[in-house]
C-alpha cells in the first residue's frame, strides 16, 4: 500500500476510534457544565495543543518554500478563509449536536442521525460533479444500515430535539465539503488549529450570552477536558484533514462513520456494558462497508 493510500485509511480509522472512546469523557462532563463552555473549553484545548505541534514542525523543516511577498499574503488569505469557514461549520454542528442531545434526543439515535453526512456527502458531492461508483454507494447504504443496527433500540421517530441534530449532520457535511476544498492549498495542522479558534470563540461568544458560566465547574472537569480537548479534537480533527488531502470523500466519511462501532466497543470494555446480538450485527456490517468502499474494481473500456 503506498503512503498516500495508507494516510487515506489509517488516518480516519484512527481518528474515529479516538472520536469513539471520548465519549465516557463527554459524559463525565455533560452534567457539569453547558454545550457552549464545554465545547470552548475543548476547542481552546485543541488550539494551544496544535500551536505546540505547529512551533516545532516549523522549526524542524528544512526545505522552507520560498514565496514573493503577494504570494504569501494569498497564501495567508486562504489559510485564514479555511479555518474561519471550517470553523464555524464545526461550531455549528457540534453546538447543534448538544442542543439536541439537551431537548431530549438520547446518544444512541443522536449518534445515529449525526452520522447520516454518510449520506449527505455523496449526494452533495453530485451537484458538484464528483462521481461516486456503484460498490460506494452499496458501503453508504451499508453504513446506514450498520449505524441504525447500532445506535437505535426500540421504535425509530422524530421529535423536536431531532431536528437540532439532523441539522448538526447537514452542518457536519459542509464541514467535510469545506475542508474538501481547502485541503488542496494549505497546510492541514495550521488549518485544523485555526478552524478550532473560530470554533471557540463562536462558542465563546454563545457561551456568555444563553449559559450561566461557572468556571469552578469547568476548572473541576479538566482531566476529561485536556482529554477531548487534545485527542478528540487536536489529534482527531487534524487526522480527519490530513486524511481528506486528495482523497474521496465519500470514502473518509464511511471510515470515520466507525466511530459508533468504536464507541459501542469502548462503552462494553471500559464501562463494562452488555453488547447485544443486534450491535454485534451492527459491527460487522460496518466493517464489510468499509471492506467495500476500499476495493478498487478495474473501470471498463469504453469500446472504441
Amino acid at each position: 500500500m503506498k503512503h498516500n493510500q495508507m494516510r487515506q485509511v489509517v488516518f480516519p480509522i484512527l481518528a474515529a476510534f479516538i472520536w469513539g472512546t471520548a465519549f465516557v469523557a463527554q459524559d463525565m462532563c455533560a452534567d457539569a457544565m453547558g454545550a457552549f463552555a464545554f465545547n470552548a473549553s475543548r476547542y481552546f484545548i485543541a488550539v494551544l495543543a496544535l500551536l505546540v505541534v505547529i512551533v516545532i514542525s516549523d522549526k524542524l523543516k528544512k526545505d522552507k518554500p520560498v514565496l514573493s511577498p503577494a504570494e504569501k499574503k494569498a497564501a495567508n488569505r486562504q489559510l485564514w478563509l479555511g479555518g474561519l469557514c471550517c470553523g464555524a461549520a464545526l461550531a455549528m454542528a457540534s453546538n447543534f449536536q448538544q442542543a439536541g442531545m439537551v431537548a431530549g434526543t438520547d446518544s444512541g439515535k443522536a449518534g445515529f442521525l449525526t452520522a447520516l453526512y454518510v449520506v449527505l456527502v455523496p449526494v452533495c458531492g453530485l451537484f458538484f460533479k464528483r462521481k461516486v461508483s456503484l460498490p460506494v454507494w452499496i458501503a453508504v447504504a451499508l453504513s446506514v444500515i450498520a449505524l441504525y443496527l447500532l445506535c437505535i433500540n426500540g421504535e425509530f421517530s422524530l421529535a423536536p430535539g431531532d431536528l437540532l441534530i439532523l441539522a448538526c449532520a447537514v452542518c457536519f457535511t459542509i464541514h467535510i465539503l469545506v475542508i474538501d476544498h481547502f485541503t488542496a492549498t494549505v497546510d492541514g495542522v495550521k488549518l485544523s488549529c485555526l478552524q478550532f479558534l473560530f470554533a471557540a470563540l463562536i462558542s465563546t461568544v454563545c457561551m456568555f450570552l444563553f449559559e450561566d458560566v461557572d468556571f469552578a465547574a469547568i476548572w473541576g472537569c479538566i482531566l476529561p477536558l485536556l482529554y477531548v480537548g487534545i485527542f478528540s479534537c487536536g489529534v482527531g480533527y487534524t487526522l480527519q484533514i490530513l486524511a481528506q488531502k486528495g482523497s474521496n470523500p465519500t470514502v473518509v466519511t464511511i471510515l470515520l462513520s466507525l466511530e459508533s462501532v468504536f464507541a459501542v466497543i469502548a462503552g462494553a470494555i471500559i464501562l463494562k456494558q452488555q453488547m447485544s446480538v443486534r450491535e454485534y450485527i451492527g459491527c460487522a456490517v460496518m466493517f464489510i462497508a468499509v471492506i467495500l468502499a476500499q476495493i478498487q474494481f478495474p473501470e471498463k473500456k469504453k469500446a472504441e
